[in-house]
């Protein structure tokens, strides 16, 4: 059996997903994310982008035969190549496997091996920004089997991330300990008869292929992990206290939970109200929450406000703006779009131009991308100061006002999920952020207009989410507040 550097990559990522590919039905398995389909792209295109400088060889084998591979990559060491892309690397491990290694590089250095008068280092190509601990115990399985293979120990192995012109250092006597130690345990999962627990941690989750499958088992048990609060490490502490259903967590005291690893007071009285609201299927108050006063109700003019991004570009390619007007009971959406990223900078001074028309109306947006953002595009334009912190001032995070203020019976507190508990209904109900990054992506290669147009309608609906949110949230503090004072 096969063992290879993105298994133990998925390990790292969960513990389950390795299982799953190795054991499960892949009739189950999802269709593969728009998002995830631009990502691999994306990482051929950074890996193409570092090697169109490079002079190297291949080693030329029939697709699949690992074993013509390998010895075609050991000739070429042998004929002592500067540069090897895509080598095939194998090696033994506990008798019945095979470890497979294709290291994007492998680069001739001083040193002595089997090769004679060099040493080949294993270079990886990776899409990230950051040296990532799940990219460096990559690192060191590369070069364990290429120092086996060479009967040389590598002090250091090498990763190029997203800044190319940069190349990191792995230091192998610090992450070759890890990896072994997370080679052993992926054997011992695989070869266990059933599947570790199933654990939905959505930011991990949302682009694997079993996802569905996973939640649809999630569900099914009353998963803690769907309950919003509840992070692994909250969640090993939990089973430690036997404390493993809804209902079990409801009739827990915050005293209990409060002093343990990943808790502390808040935290524990938060999470105790939470479980009782999705247990209740109603919303609460919680303990620690805002002051009503922070909460600003209504006013005259109301500016909502949402982003559209490729992040890939770096760049800010739609700002949406709905007006809406209380005294006359009108709403306006505006639809800041930049065509091409030349655009930006014009797009970011019609926004400015527009809420700079009512300078005493808050800005309402849901969670904080939006006042990063205006941040960045302020010191990339070199706006006054003075004139972004004045629009600043009047941000308001719904999220934040949201989130530190009630729990709600709900899986997660993206503004989907909220704003679909409240009734509110996207125009294209498989619309997502995700798809918008895809969609603009094929805009710039189709030049189709329709896709905007379903970014446009997207953005819109997220600004109508958020003012559907903010109105129920006004609702519901000044019925408990006429509660109280009843």
């Amino acid at each position: 059996m096969l063992i290879n550097a993105e298994l133990l990559l998925q390990y790292q990522r969960c513990k389950r997903r390795p299982f799953l590919e190795t054991h499960g039905d892949y009739n189950q398995r999802d269709v593969s994310h728009e998002l995830l389909v631009k990502v691999q792209q994306d990482k051929l295109t950074h890996q193409q982008s570092v090697l169109e400088n490079l002079e190297y060889h291949q080693p030329n084998f029939p697709s699949g035969n690992w074993q013509a591979g390998a010895a075609a990559t050991i000739e070429l060491m042998q004929q002592g190549v500067n540069i090897i892309h895509r080598g095939v690397l194998l090696a033994n491990y506990a008798e019945k496997y095979t470890l497979l290694s294709r290291p994007d590089l492998l680069v001739k250095q001083p040193g002595i091996s089997s090769f004679g008068d060099c040493v080949y280092v294993p270079v990886d190509i990776q899409l990230g920004k950051r040296l990532k601990q799940e990219y460096q115990v990559i690192a060191a399985f590369h070069a364990e089997i290429v120092g086996g293979l060479q009967e040389v120990s590598l002090d250091t192995a090498w990763l190029i991330l997203r800044n190319k012109d940069l190349t990191y250092v792995v230091d192998l006597d610090k992450w070759t300990p890890p990896m072994l130690e997370i080679l052993a345990e992926y054997v011992q999962v695989i070869e266990s008869p059933e599947a570790p627990e199933v654990f939905i941690a959505r930011q991990k989750c949302n682009l694997c292929h079993w996802y569905n499958h996973c939640y649809e088992i999630a569900q099914s048990q009353q998963h803690l992990s769907l309950l919003p609060g509840v992070t692994p490490i909250r969640y090993t502490q939990l089973q430690a206290l036997s404390t493993t259903t809804l209902e079990a967590l409801v009739n827990t005291s915050p005293s209990t939970l409060e002093n343990l690893v990943g808790f502390d007071t808040e935290v524990a009285s938060k999470l105790i109200v939470q479980a009782q609201s999705t247990f209740t299927k109603r919303p609460l108050i919680l303990p620690y929450a805002l002051p009503i006063k922070n909460l600003t109700f209504t006013a005259p003019i109301e500016i909502y406000f949402d982003i559209e991004a490729q992040p890939g570009l770096n760049l800010n390619y739609l700002l949406g703006v709905l007006v809406v007007d209380r005294q006359r009971n009108t709403e306006k959406f505006y639809s800041f779009l930049a065509e091409t990223a030349t655009q930006e900078e014009f797009i970011w001074q019609q926004f400015l131009d527009l809420v700079w028309q009512y300078p005493q109306a808050p800005i309402y947006h849901f969670c904080a991308y939006e006042v990063d953002t205006v941040k960045k595009l302020g010191r990339l334009y070199r706006t006054p100061h003075s004139s972004v912190s004045s629009v600043l001032k009047r941000f308001l995070d719904i999220y934040e006002q949201l989130t530190r203020s009630v729990a709600l019976p709900i899986e997660s507190y993206a503004l989907k999920v909220i704003a679909r508990w409240l009734g509110f209904e996207w125009r294209d109900p498989e619309a997502t952020g995700a798809k918008c990054i895809y969609w603009y992506d094929q805009w710039l290669e189709t030049g189709d207009h329709t896709l905007l147009e379903l970014i446009q309608r997207y953005n819109e609906d997220d600004c109508r989410a958020t003012l559907t949110v903010k109105n129920w949230l006004v609702d519901f503090f000044q019925s408990e507040q006429t509660k109280i004072l009843a």
